[in-house]
């Protein structure tokens, strides 16, 4: 197991006291990490590498300041939960969000936890953007679990589990966990295609989200989405000022002079788009 600055990692999520290998510790760290290191995939909007070295990604999210996708998160909060003393197993998912059942089968792009608490499985997601709630979800099949974010399943399917949401009464595919043997060199081409494959939405689109007990802040593109847990969704697009102020604000990130000209593309692309509809 490759080692963690535990100390860099609480004081960025913003714990501190005794963390025994608990339930309640589990919860605890789930919830203070969705809330302080955003999801997002800038770097891949600049053309960088993205580094899965465990080092790399300390210094990104720890010490930089940044946040990060699916692996980065995983690799990350793995690394956390094993110095706690936590049983963890990651695994690769298929991501079904926005594709029809009989759609081709998609890669596997995805990671996610399975951590062992008391004997009890519990499937944990930290880097799946806006999709997945603050809290752990318990690994038993067909059960509908409610959170602060709605309601979710697991489903077992032939070659893995389902994870799925439920809106407007219905369920909905997120992602299938595979359930085979997996080796380092697949995370290493699934984070290599995500990042580089021309046809990748991180390569075209900004993606950045936050979950807080009180509500879950989204930018996509320059459309800022706030939907509060007691109800309510506020949107509105913003302007390369407001980018840059909800970017280090609300988000928390440190802005580089680089991005820049990106959020200037995005505003301008965007309301170009406004302007074609309305003529």
């Amino acid at each position: 197991m490759a080692s963690v600055d535990l100390a860099a990692y609480l004081k960025r999520v913003g714990l501190s006291g005794a963390l025994p290998s608990t339930q309640e510790t589990l919860c605890a760290i789930i919830s203070h990490h969705m809330a302080s290191i955003p999801f997002e995939a800038i770097d891949v909007l600049l053309g960088r590498d993205i580094s899965l070295d465990p080092k790399a990604i300390d210094d990104k999210m720890l010490y930089r300041q940044r946040g990060g996708y699916c692996f980065e998160h995983t690799s990350l909060l793995q690394r956390v939960l094993q110095t706690l003393g936590f049983s963890v197993e990651n695994h690769l998912a298929r991501v079904w969000v926005g594709r029809m059942p009989e759609s081709p089968v998609p890669a596997a792009t995805h990671a996610s936890l399975k951590v062992v608490v008391d004997d009890a499985l519990w499937l944990v997601d930290v880097g799946f953007g806006s999709f997945m709630p603050n809290a752990p979800l318990a690994w038993q099949p067909e059960l509908s679990q409610q959170s602060a974010y709605g309601a979710y399943r697991l489903r077992k399917t032939m070659g893995g589990f389902m994870v799925e949401s439920c809106h407007d009464h219905a369920w909905q595919a997120l992602y299938e966990i595979l359930d085979f043997p997996w080796e380092p060199i697949d995370y290493q081409v699934a984070n290599y295609y995500v990042s580089c494959y021309p046809d990748s939405h991180f390569r075209s689109r900004l993606m950045v989200a936050v979950t807080t007990p009180e509500a879950r802040y989204t930018l996509a593109n320059n459309r800022l989405k706030i939907a509060r847990v007691k109800g309510g969704i506020e949107e509105r697009h913003l302007t390369v000022e407001e980018m840059i102020d909800t970017l280090g604000g609300r988000f928390g990130l440190n802005i580089e002079s680089c991005w820049i000209p990106v959020l200037e593309r995005i505003v301008a692309s965007a309301q170009a788009q406004d302007e074609a509809v309305s003529s």
